[in-house]
């Protein structure tokens, strides 16, 4: 149990007590009036009391919690299960003053033996810290410990030439991969969007794709509006003929939750690096080649800002720095009579 007293920083009361390793901490009141300042400073303590989850306060209980109030949201937690994985049997049992830089180090040293990648590193140990600073918010903590996470990889850059894609097309094992491919290329769209699609938002008569599911709550990520070009249109109008559920991607009569191993082996056997990011970046790039602007890229790929989608894709423009090009011309600049 803590124990918080009353101090004084900077003219306000605050709450201010010591963790397990003596390191001092300090919660402002917001108040100089030393009635109200106790009042707050009970409230506080209770919060504390109140709020935290009963027994040790683990990494594991924290991270749990966490998951469970994005899961009471209806925000996505896959991806956390997942790193949660690798993440629980090196941090669950400790105590978050138990975690140094030293402990970090070492699970990344460890994940890197075992052959993961700066960027799955990075996301696992992204979700461990965003967990903690949760912890942080609900007073479960007074504060965070440091997270030291790897360098973030950069923008991934491979994309698949039309030829390259074709051939994956023709190497996907069952119609669902098949039919994914296809539709991640003529929309541009992201995996969980199109694995979510319904056939209601499918207008195959004004050839038109809505990707906003109205039962899922907006988010930062956005979904677009689109329409069926020739070559999706034949794809989809022979899926709708044998579909079994509501759902655009299914397989044994169920929703597919996920491609991306059948995406991997499609592009194995032909020798390709392949999965559903890299068929919506490619849908992009193949865009940016054909000389349609940023602002409608951007309007497929769900981005707010057609700066983000410039900032990727603008390099590959047909007319992409051409102009500064030609402000660099050099011929003709020099008249060699004069020497000048």
């Amino acid at each position: 149990m803590l124990n918080i007293k009353l101090g004084r920083y900077r003219g306000k009361y605050c709450a201010t007590w010591r963790d397990e390793r003596g390191h001092r901490f300090r919660h402002s009141l917001g108040t100089d009036d030393v009635s109200l300042a106790k009042t707050r400073l009970a409230a506080f303590q209770a919060h504390l009391v109140t709020k935290a989850p009963a027994g040790p306060l683990t990494v594991e209980t924290i991270f749990n919690g966490y998951m469970n109030d994005r899961a009471a949201d209806d925000k996505p937690t896959e991806r956390m299960k997942y790193a949660w994985k690798r993440l629980g049997p090196y941090f669950g049992p400790l105590r978050p003053t138990d975690i140094t830089k030293d402990t970090s180090r070492g699970y990344i040293k460890a994940r890197r033996e075992q052959g993961a990648s700066n960027g799955t590193i990075w996301t696992e140990m992204t979700y461990l810290r965003a967990a903690l600073g949760f912890a942080v918010r609900e007073k479960w903590l007074t504060a965070a410990p440091y997270i030291k996470v790897p360098q973030k990889p950069g923008p991934k850059e491979h994309h698949l030439e039309r030829q390259e894609a074709a051939r994956l097309i023709e190497a996907a094992a069952s119609p669902h991969i098949k039919l994914f491919i296809q539709l991640a290329l003529g929309t541009a769209g992201r995996a969980g969007a199109l694995l979510g699609l319904t056939w209601d938002r499918v207008d195959l008569e004004r050839r038109r794709i809505d990707l906003r599911d109205p039962d899922r709550p907006a988010t930062r990520k956005g979904r677009a509006r689109v329409p069926i070009n020739d070559s999706l249109l034949e794809a989809l109008e022979e899926a709708k003929r044998g579909a079994l559920t509501p759902y655009v991607i299914e397989y044994g009569g169920e929703q597919v939750l996920s491609v991306k191993k059948g995406v991997g082996a499609a592009g194995k056997r032909v020798g390709l690096k392949c999965s559903p990011h890299v068929l919506r970046h490619t849908a992009a790039v193949w865009m940016a080649e054909r000389g349609v602007p940023m602002e409608k890229i951007a309007q497929y790929l769900g981005h707010n800002d057609s700066r983000t989608t410039e900032r990727v894709y603008a390099r590959f423009a047909p007319d992409y720095m051409k102009d500064a090009a030609a402000a660099l011309e050099f011929r003709g600049a020099i008249d060699p009579r004069s020497g000048a």
